[in-house]
């Protein structure tokens, strides 16, 4: 059965607390190169069939449930089999 995954984001302007924390967790490990960290959410959906209806009912389920307008992006939307 196909899996749609719906990746959401905190909206690139606001803070982010808990990427704050883990960046400041790698730096007290002595981790270097990463320079920001973000968190978010990650959606798997399973289907039975991943056509053009089923991709728009995910697209508004992600819109309207799974996410925060205001404060969150819905960042992607892919099928995997």
């Amino acid at each position: 059965m196909p899996t749609i995954v719906v990746d959401v984001m905190p909206k690139a302007e606001l803070l982010d607390p808990q990427g704050k924390a883990v960046s400041g967790a790698l730096t007290r490990l002595g981790v270097a190169g990463f320079s920001d960290v973000r968190i978010g959410k990650r959606f798997e959906l399973t289907v039975e069939r991943a056509d053009e209806e089923t991709l728009a009912a995910a697209q508004r389920i992600a819109d309207e449930i799974l996410s925060n307008s205001v404060i969150e992006d819905v960042v992607g939307i892919e099928v995997v089999e």
